[in-house]
């Protein structure tokens, strides 16, 4: 029998002894009725402190009741608890589902069926120019005015993504958004964002690097093939004909000397950055490029230019030797193709403070301006094209300067003033530099 059930009965006993006691039957059974009054008055009071308990869910702070009611309160107790905890676990995985998205690189943005901002990520929000906070509630069409996307929100035809221009648009360098939405649950709309700007400006890249390749491979073979049909129809004499085939061959040296460096750019691009690698003597680098500018000189430059080797310290370069001689040679040769006749020219190397070896070549050629200076080293890329192609080059040595000397840590750095000449720097990092003593 359970407490509860004792206590009425305890009560009823009690109040029917009260009657008796008044010495009248019908007071026995007044007695026993009040006994069960009070008995329903406290079951009552326990009832209502385990309700308002209940509507309070504070598994925390259960009432102290007794008998059956206790036994409720315990066990809805422990369901409370228990059902907290899941509540905790299901908003432990919301928070790291919530973190993996905002951590994401692509946009994630939730509209309701009005097309209201519900949540969004930082990214998203950086897309598309609003405030994450701020604007939750706002419509979206209000915050992003592109006539595209207000058109494609509209349309309703969400099959394809569309693309729109970014926030901070900047007509050298214009962003791109590409973005598309999904509908999911009662009309709400699931928007992904993700900056297409690096792919769009890598396929422009590409664009313009197969026409120029085009370009500059035709111009020689126009050349090459006009000389052919000419000799091919025209009788020449032996002046004429030395002198074509001379004009042939020099366009033909031009064609191997760009596939030469296509080939290249193309290993650099393609391998993995070199290691330590061998140390090799500064001052044999530099003797060996000093040479090929001399000739190089000699062959084009009437009178040649004074080519001169700077006095310097000492030490080891590391890196794979080819492509440190391929970049230092370039330094000097673009030197010399765009310094006139009998100008001075001088390279050699440093080491600065902070343990970093430079490789420096100075000319007195015409310099450079400044609005040029950020863009040498793109590839093809000419201050004066004409000039370019008299002293044959190909508008890659740069590129390729500039790709050796990230492949090593290093970097490359260009001093310009317009009309007094320039300087070209390759800056090497101090775990490709060691000090030497020589005996």
């Amino acid at each position: 029998m359970t407490r509860r059930a004792v206590e009425l009965l305890l009560l009823v006993a009690l109040g029917a002894v009260w009657g008796w006691t008044q010495e009248a039957a019908t007071w026995t059974f007044a007695g026993a009725l009040v006994g069960a009054l009070v008995w329903s008055m406290f079951d009552g009071l326990r009832a209502r402190d385990v309700l308002r308990w209940l509507s309070k869910s504070d598994a925390a702070h259960s009432p102290h009741v007794s008998g059956i009611w206790g036994e409720v309160v315990e066990r809805i107790r422990k369901l409370i608890k228990k059902l907290e905890k899941k509540a905790q676990n299901s908003d432990a995985r919301l928070e790291d589902f919530l973190a993996a998205i905002q951590a994401s690189p692509n946009g994630v943005l939730l509209l309701d069926s009005a097309g209201r901002i519900e949540w969004s990520n930082l990214t998203a929000a950086g897309h598309l120019g609003f405030d994450p906070q701020r604007d939750l509630g706002q419509y979206v069409a209000n915050l992003v005015r592109s006539p595209a996307f207000v058109a494609y929100l509209a349309g309703g035809d969400f099959s394809a993504e569309i693309q729109i221009d970014g926030p901070g648009v900047r007509p050298s360098q214009p962003s791109k958004i590409s973005l598309q939405i999904h509908p999911y649950g009662k009309k709400r709309k699931l928007l992904l964002t993700r900056d297409v700007t690096a792919v769009r400006l890598a396929e422009a890249m590409r664009r313009d690097f197969v026409a120029n390749v085009s370009h500059e491979i035709r111009t020689p073979l126009t050349v090459l093939s006009g000389f052919v049909e000419t000799m091919q129809s025209i009788p020449l004499e032996e002046a004429d004909r030395d002198r074509y085939l001379g004009l042939m061959s020099q366009q033909a040296r031009r064609m191997q000397t760009l596939v030469s460096d296509l080939l290249t750019l193309s290993r650099l691009e393609g391998s993995p950055a070199p290691g330590p690698g061998e140390w090799i003597p500064s001052e044999e680098l530099l003797e060996h490029v000093i040479q090929e500018a001399r000739g190089l000189s000699q062959a084009i430059a009437k009178p040649a230019h004074d080519i001169r080797v700077a006095d310097g310290p000492a030490f080891w370069v590391s890196g794979a030797k080819t492509e440190l001689l391929s970049a230092m040679s370039n330094l000097l040769s673009n030197a010399v193709r765009y310094t006139p006749g009998g100008g001075r020219i001088e390279a050699g190397w440093r080491l600065r403070e902070d343990g970093v070896g430079e490789f420096f070549v100075t000319d007195t050629g015409p310099g450079i301006a400044a609005e040029h200076l950020p863009r040498l080293t793109e590839r093809f890329y000419r201050v004066d094209r004409s000039r370019s192609r008299e002293t044959g080059g190909t508008g890659l040595g740069l590129a390729i300067v500039k790709h050796v000397a990230q492949r090593h840590g290093g970097q490359v750095d260009v001093q310009s003033v317009l009309g007094h000449g320039s300087t070209f720097m390759i800056a090497w990092p101090p775990n490709r530099v060691r000090a030497r003593v020589t005996g």
